[in-house]
């Protein structure tokens, strides 16, 4: 079920058996520390991605990286498009799945720089009525999840490249964990921009984590990986299969569009 790897006559067994379901895989190329590969994101969103097609049958398209990442242009490897292009291109992008014959797009997105563009980008799809619908499964692990990742965790802060990515990391490419370069310190919040309360600035992520580290590696292991990795398999799995089902999102799209014309 992955797109790139399907014959011409079996991607269109593909298209029928996903029921015209295509998941887009969204990461980033940016810093993960010092300790994991400057892929991470990516190859969480793509693995996963290939996980859920497992269980819920749904084509995966290729690994997709040119998402939003200014903030990590002072470190090496990292590729940031310019904004106006990576709308452009991410429309494109969708325009073609859909062209393919997939009325359905499922964005399954672990980069958390994308979480200010990925709403906006849906919201643009009221500008102009496209022939299919977009879907963004919001969170990066399940609900119930939560609670059972609280009891495992080690680190009080956990985030970028710390103990749930290492994890995850160690259990899908343990290869490409450097363990004797996960930092001493612990990555924590600097509050650098805490004497501005409920404000925002562009700086708020650097003012926090300037070394792209955020939580603690050293207590990350294979084993808490792969708990993450199935749920959020199964997590992803059972959005596609209510998505499959879905009648209401594709029905008021259209009725939405129509009320303009009349209006």
């Amino acid at each position: 079920m992955q797109w790139e790897e399907l014959t011409v006559p079996d991607f269109k067994k593909a298209l029928i058996s996903s029921e015209g379901v295509c998941v887009l895989p969204l990461g980033v190329m940016e810093k993960h520390s010092d300790h994991l590969p400057i892929g991470t994101d990516l190859i969480i969103a793509r693995m996963v991605a290939r996980k859920a097609a497992e269980i819920e049958p749904a084509v995966v398209f290729p690994d997709y990286y040119f998402t939003q990442i200014h903030e990590a242009k002072h470190y090496p490897g990292a590729v940031a498009i310019q904004g106006r292009l990576m709308m452009d291109l991410l429309e494109n992008v969708c325009d073609e799945i859909a062209r393919n014959g997939f009325k359905k797009i499922v964005f399954f997105n672990y980069h958390g720089g994308n979480e200010a563009f990925l709403p906006f980008f849906l919201q643009l799809f009221l500008e102009k009525e496209k022939p299919y619908m977009i879907y963004w499964l919001r969170g990066y692990q399940s609900p119930e999840f939560q609670a059972v990742w609280n009891e495992m965790r080690g680190s009080s802060e956990d985030g970028h490249a710390g103990e749930s990515e290492t994890s995850i990391i160690q259990s899908l490419t343990p290869q490409l964990v450097k363990e004797n370069q996960i930092p001493q310190e612990s990555g924590t919040a600097l509050k650098r921009l805490s004497h501005l309360p409920n404000l925002s600035t562009p700086m708020d992520w650097y003012a926090n984590y300037p070394r792209h580290y955020a939580g603690d590696g050293h207590f990350g292991t294979s084993q808490k990986g792969e708990k993450s990795v199935n749920d959020l398999a199964q997590y992803l799995a059972k959005a596609i299969g209510n998505i499959k089902k879905d009648s209401m999102a594709p029905g008021l799209y259209k009725e939405y569009f129509q009320s303009i014309q009349h209006s």
